[in-house]
């Protein structure tokens, strides 16, 4: 028989959650930091011959089709009681904030991967989407149930309609998703693995989950891999090299940006936010060598300290948004120009050339 008085104080506190946490709206608001939903010529995707690798494309998926976790993303007795009333306020607003945002971000993948299935003719490609929406879409759910569990529900459908779409031609689409997909890997295997280690930091059950999850990124990040060797120009022609190198900054900054605005709860996982960055950052420059012709040198003497910089212009731009009037645009509007100057130094590092391997394909391996 349930308690009816854990019952009526976890429904005030889901009320009270709701009242604080409008996480659709959290969602559906697009800013730098925020993922967003991509839309592309998903007529010129249609045209893609995967004949160049074929037997690597086919030998992914069937992998893929096996659908190796297909019964993963349930909860089970592994599932354990989350304490959401006695949970640090300034740690739950942090680790909803990263729930919320990895949700989107899932989703946004669901929504893109399924309007190529639904617009294409391509067998090949129809039937790749097809399997990575379905993953996507599992990735989402599952997180929202997470969510749900809080009272704080992220409305998938509503989002389809109220967020804002971005345009990017295809190549913009591969090197920007594949570079999502392995740092999604890289991200969730570090924080399992540290975890594993340290199970007394696990203060939620979803972390258990991620071993098993990364493999679809990591797949999913295989994927595109593959679609960029269909077409040598996509990662040899010098324009598309400073493309490429374009990603890796923005890519690798913004994560930056946003795990340091999350204190709390990379302090509750028991890691340190440089270091935890750094590895991620490691394991996915090794993991892209795959594919791209060269990778970040996150070795070198202005990298960290250019990251710090373009962090505390970040936080000065929010500040000045908040404090609004004309004072907060000329103070917004200085430290966007600090934020530019940052990403500009950051793009100057010089690279580490890679030539990358004739098989595209990897395992995860961490």
């Amino acid at each position: 028989m349930k308690d009816a008085t854990f019952d009526t104080t976890h429904g005030e506190l889901h009320a009270e959650l709701s009242d604080r946490f409008d996480t659709t709206a959290m969602a559906t608001e697009t800013t730098l930091l925020n993922p967003r939903f991509y839309t592309t010529d998903f007529d010129e995707m249609d045209r893609i011959d995967v004949s160049p690798v074929r037997e690597q494309w086919d030998a992914l998926l069937a992998q893929m089709k096996s659908d190796p976790n297909k019964g993963h993303f349930k909860k089970t007795a592994d599932w354990d009681h989350v304490d959401w009333e006695g949970m640090d306020p300034k740690l739950r607003a942090e680790f909803i904030d990263f729930l919320v945002s990895s949700c989107t971000a899932e989703f946004s993948g669901c929504v893109l991967y399924k309007e190529m299935k639904r617009r294409g003719t391509n067998a090949d490609i129809c039937e790749l989407f097809n399997y990575m929406a379905r993953d996507e879409a599992r990735h989402a759910g599952f997180i929202n149930d997470a969510l749900r569990e809080a009272g704080v529900a992220v409305n998938l459908g509503f989002l389809t309609k109220a967020k804002k779409y971005t345009y990017f031609r295809p190549k913009f689409i591969y090197y920007a998703t594949y570079l999502s997909e392995k740092i999604g890997y890289a991200r969730y295997i570090t924080i399992f693995r540290h975890l594993e280690a340290h199970p007394e930091h696990r203060f939620h059950p979803i972390f258990k989950w991620f071993k098993e999850w990364c493999n679809d990124e990591f797949s999913h990040g295989e994927a595109f891999a593959l679609l960029m060797r269909t077409d040598p120009k996509l990662t040899e022609s010098f324009t598309n090299k400073l493309w490429i190198k374009f990603f890796l900054v923005a890519v690798y900054s913004t994560m930056w940006v946003r795990d340091h605005a999350r204190k709390d709860f990379h302090e509750a996982l028991g890691v340190d936010i440089d270091w935890y960055d750094q590895e991620v950052f490691r394991k996915t420059s090794t993991i892209a060598r795959q594919v791209f012709p060269m990778e970040i040198d996150i070795d070198h003497p202005a990298w960290i300290p250019t990251l710090r910089k373009m962090n505390a212009a970040m936080l000065d731009m929010e500040r000045a948004k908040r404090r609004g009037g004309l004072g907060g645009r000329i103070a917004h509007a200085m430290a966007s120009a600090r934020a530019g100057l940052a990403f500009a130094r950051l793009y100057l590092i010089p690279v580490i050339p890679r030539t990358p391997p004739a098989n595209v394909r990897l395992e995860p391996s961490y």
